[in-house]
Parts: structure tokens; sequence; C-alpha cells
């Protein structure tokens, strides 16, 4: 299978957010002269739905393989050691994970296993958002994939991100027992999917997401005034491997990015606020959105209290994952404010700004 070798790797994913951005001034445009309902809008949303669809999957699922994907190399090494040999052993410890890659890696080619895995990853977000938005479904998926960490965790985390883009499926079937098997495959892929999974649980149990609100900021109070205790706490558990990101003691240069990162607590307050406002000030009452809002508290809590540590992105991910449906869901589902659809384009535009300061102007 051919790959987009024609586009430099070093300006590869400069080039999706790019289109990204355009993708997002035609939408302000249209939120602005066009009714949200209008034939020309409704028009618009579906084609460039599936514009988007399929240019994410291809666009990621075709990059070549480089070092600049970090971890992506890493994969491909991995799938064409398994494609030498006879009988499936776990290497990673998540083991659906590795028997997925079993099986691709005797019916395919590497880069055919790098498009199945944009498919895995992208696909979910796409189904959801038509299951929950309807004709909408357009500005939800759009706001999914142009997140922060989509473009990191379907490129280089891709495990992570298959399991967090399964976790988002399960928990939108109505029958239980589809959303207890599809977390178990979530789980399978990556462990650290336990952590939305408790979250949720807790959600189905306690209905009370202003007193799950004042749950997050104290464990801000607490990550504040303890400083490295809780990285130690959970570190001395010996849950699992993935917990020796908490402490890494040998590695100075690690420890030195380890500091209290005030500009990611910024973009998680983002979902935080942005919940209060819906929930208090506009009134909006929905069973799965409350869902949405206590498994993204209760997921960013525990990032907070351990901010410090080396890596501790990989656990905000587990909140972030869903942040975009925190800030764009009450605006599908209910007329709320005046002029609706311009502000929908508003917050498409300010969600997005983050991310392309981020991903291209900083880094």
């Amino acid at each position: 299978m051919m790959t987009i070798d024609f586009i430099s790797a070093n300006i590869y994913a400069s080039i999706y957010f790019y289109v990204m951005l355009l993708v997002v001034l035609f939408t302000i445009l249209h939120s602005f002269t066009l009714d949200i309902d209008d034939r020309k809008n409704l028009s618009y949303i579906r084609n460039m739905n599936f514009f988007v669809l399929f240019f994410s999957i291809f666009y990621i699922g075709l990059r070549p393989i480089n070092e600049v994907f970090v971890d992506m190399v890493s994969y491909a090494a991995f799938f064409n050691m398994t494609k030498q040999g006879s009988q499936f052993i776990p290497i990673t410890g998540d083991v659906l994970f590795d028997a997925y890659s079993f099986l691709c890696s005797k019916i395919m080619n590497v880069q055919s296993y790098f498009l199945l895995c944009a498919i895995i990853y992208i696909v979910p977000l796409y189904i959801v958002s038509k299951k929950w938005f309807g004709e909408y479904a357009f500005y939800a998926f759009l706001a999914l994939i142009i997140s922060f960490s989509f473009w990191a965790y379907g490129t280089n985390g891709i495990r992570n991100g298959l399991s967090t883009s399964l976790f988002i499926l399960a928990i939108s079937r109505d029958k239980r027992l589809f959303q207890i098997l599809w977390i178990i495959v979530a789980i399978g892929f990556h462990k650290s999917i336990l952590l939305p999974t408790i979250c949720f649980i807790v959600a189905q149990l306690y209905h009370k997401p202003n007193r799950i609100l004042m749950f997050w900021v104290l464990c801000i109070l607490l990550s504040v005034s303890l400083g490295h205790f809780w990285e130690n706490l959970f570190s001395n558990l010996n849950i699992d491997d993935r917990i020796s990101y908490l402490t890494n003691e040998g590695n100075s240069s690690i420890i030195a990015a380890t500091r209290f990162r005030w500009d990611f607590l910024l973009y998680s307050s983002i979902g935080a606020f942005a919940g209060w406002y819906y929930i208090n000030k506009l009134h909006f009452e929905d069973r799965i959105y409350n869902c949405l809002y206590t498994i993204y508290l209760l997921s960013n809590a525990f990032w907070i209290l351990i901010i410090r540590a080396s890596y501790s992105n990989r656990f905000a991910y587990l909140s972030w994952f869903i942040l975009a449906l925190i800030v764009i869901y009450p605006l599908l589902k209910e007329n709320l404010v005046n002029n609706q659809q311009v502000k929908i384009g508003f917050v498409l535009l300010a969600y997005f700004s983050f991310t392309f300061i981020m991903n291209v102007i900083i880094y």
C-alpha cells in the first residue's frame, strides 16, 4: 500500500493543522451567514463531515514511517518482529492489542496496519457523533479531531488513542451488555483506560456533578500544597508498569521538566468551567452529559494530583480525550443561547486555537 511520502515528515503534522484551520474558518463563515437549520448549511456540514472523516483517516493512516512520529517507529518494529514469528507472544502487556497486531501481521503489511489503526481510532468518534447529535454530528466530530491531543495519539501514542476511542464508543451504547463488552475491549488495548472506567462507574452511581467539581478543586489545592507526595504514593502501589512514569529519579533531564503545569491546568479548567456554566447557568440537564462531565472531572483530578510527574501528559490525556464533548455537547442538544450557530463557530475557533498554537506555533 502506498504512503504519503511526497510530503516531508517535518511538515506533515503542520499541514494537517492548516487543513483543519481552513475547515474551522469555513465553518465559522457558514455560522455567520446561515441558520444552523438552513438547507445550505445542512448540506455543507453533511458533506464536510465526510471530508474530514476520510481526510483524517487517510492522512493519518498513510503517513510515512518516520522517527518524527516518535513511537510509530517502535510500533513498526514490533509489527515486523511479530510478522516473523509463528506463535502469539504478548509483548506490550495489553493482550488484545498484541493479539490484534499479531493477527494483522499475518494478513497485511505494516502500512495497511497503520491505516487500520487510524480507522479504529477515528471511525468510533464519527459513529458516536452521529448517534448523539444526528444531523449536527459534524460539529462534534470536528471538535474531537481538532483537539489538542488528537494528532499525537493517532500518530505516536497509538495504543492509548485506540483505547480511548473504543471507550467513547462503549459509553455511547444503549445496552449495558454492549457497554461492558466494548469497555473490556478498550482495556485490552491499553490498561490505562481503567481510570476512566472507574470514573464511569462512579458516574453511574453518583449523580451530583457540582460535588464532583468541588472535589476537582480540592485536588488542585492538595496537589499545590503537598507537592510530590501524590506521585510517590501512587508509584509505591506498583499497580502497573505505567506507574513508573510517575517517578524517574535517575534522569535529571526528566526531573527538570517535572514542575506544576499551570498551562495544562488552565487548559483543563476549560472543561471544568464549561460544564459548570452549562449545568448551573444555562440549566442544561442531560444524563449522558452529566456522566461525561463526571468522568472528565474525576480523571482530570487524578492527573492534577500527579501533575509534576514525568510524562504526566499521558495521564492528562485520560480526561482530555472527552474535553471536546464537554465543550460542544450542550450546544448541539438544546437551544441555550441567542445566535447559537454563531456561538458554536466561536467555540470551535477558540477550542482549535489552543491546538494550533501548541502544535504549530510553539512546537
